[in-house]
């Protein structure tokens, strides 16, 4: 079966940093692009990242520009979100998707495989 967990969300102060991980079976990382959504309450889901181990493109929208990092470790199949300099405006349910081919077409309708969802909060 196919599928993805993510992990790694928690409490953090404003300026501190978090590195979230999605874990794929099922599959392989160069068979699917992995995206990294987030939805804060009353706010739409929204892609944050994205990363095609197949071409390795990767993807950012400008929001996130320069704070966040996303890699993939093909040995273990997972992918990791490096998030520096996090802000309140930053707490959502962090998801991690696998989409429905190796392409970076970060919007929900393009995802296969939803993970179920990590927490982060960002707060003093």
């Amino acid at each position: 079966q196919l599928h993805v967990v993510e992990s790694g969300g928690g409490l953090v102060q404003p300026g501190g940093s978090l590195r979230l991980s999605c874990a794929a079976s099922g599959f392989s990382l160069d068979q699917y692009a992995i995206a990294w959504f987030r939805q804060a309450p009353g706010k739409e889901r929204e892609g944050v990242s994205c990363i095609s181990s197949r071409t390795g493109f990767t993807y950012y929208p400008d929001f996130v520009k320069g704070r966040f990092t996303i890699s993939g470790d093909n040995g273990k199949n997972t992918v990791y979100l490096q998030m520096n300099s996090l802000n309140p405006e930053d707490t959502a349910v962090y998801y991690c998707a696998a989409l429905r081919s190796f392409l970076c077409i970060v919007t929900p309708n393009q995802v296969g495989y939803w993970g179920q969802g990590t927490q982060v909060t960002v707060s003093s």
